[in-house]
């Protein structure tokens, strides 16, 4: 069987997003990633920020957003205008030729409205489908996609979309065609056994370990939807799963968290 071509999907948030400074850095180390490439980005701490110069309230449950309809025109501008436009045009700065999408885009990630049976999640949308082919593609001609965190259901509505579970499931969609490799890339160097202490690196997580951890509170938050797609992911297809600072990307000394099954 022919050898599948390697794919890096790299999905960026937290603070990251916000420091233009470690944005510039990362951008400027995921354009030396050789190789097809796919960049997944969140903005939750920008949406809130501009969601409460306005009047809104976040409301957040087990690290998931709430998304009534106002809160929807946020997440859309922030995720897919400021956030997006401006991660593209600073990859074309590195030679790096981008194409910014939402799920929208070429019908490229097609979601479900969230139906919960005790909680009102509003606009958010869990994902269905991948057009593989067109990103097959895009990827084939050297475009480097790069998705913001909204999806929509195929009936002209937008649905905002967990940034972790769409590399997730772009990562399990794709592990048919290349090897892939998923790595989550935010501000600290890891999964930690301590919040408080960068120096506490888990550096590898499986299964086990990750029940223990939750039921210790150790791991608690943004970080268990995060990890639930994790594994999901490697239950799928997907080759490899890391979970680090981004200069884990380019220094091969840096510290990070394995996932494993």
């Amino acid at each position: 069987m022919e050898n599948k071509k390697p794919l890096s999907i790299i999905k960026i948030g937290g603070n990251i997003i916000d420091n233009p400074t470690e944005l510039s850095q990362f951008l400027s180390d995921f354009s030396k990633i050789e190789g097809n490439k796919i960049l997944v980005h969140g903005g939750g701490k920008s949406a809130t920020k501009m969601a409460e110069s306005i009047g809104l309230a976040p409301q957040m449950i087990d690290g998931r957003r709430i998304t009534d309809a106002a809160m929807l025109d946020v997440v859309v501008m922030i995720y897919a205008g400021q956030i997006n436009k401006n991660i593209v045009a600073q990859l074309q700065a590195n030679n790096t030729n981008a194409m910014g999408f939402s799920g929208a885009d070429g019908n490229l990630i097609h979601s479900d409205k969230r139906n919960h049976p005790t909680i009102n999640y509003g606009f958010v949308g869990d994902v269905k489908k991948v057009n593989t082919q067109l990103l097959e593609t895009l990827l084939s001609t050297d475009i480097v996609p790069v998705f913001c965190a909204i999806t929509h259901d195929g009936k002209g509505q937008l649905l905002n979309t967990n940034a972790d579970t769409i590399a997730s499931e772009l990562a399990i969609a794709l592990s048919e065609f290349f090897d892939v490799t998923l790595n989550y890339c935010f501000e600290k160097p890891g999964v930690l056994y301590d919040a408080e202490d960068d120096s506490s690196v888990i550096e590898n997580i499986n299964q086990e370990l990750y029940s223990k951890l939750k039921a210790e509170k150790a791991i608690h938050s943004g970080m268990i939807p995060k990890l639930d797609n994790c594994f999901n992911s490697l239950s799928k297809g997907v080759q490899k799963i890391k979970i680090g600072h981004h200069r884990m990307l380019q220094d091969k000394t840096a510290l990070y968290t394995t996932i494993t099954l």
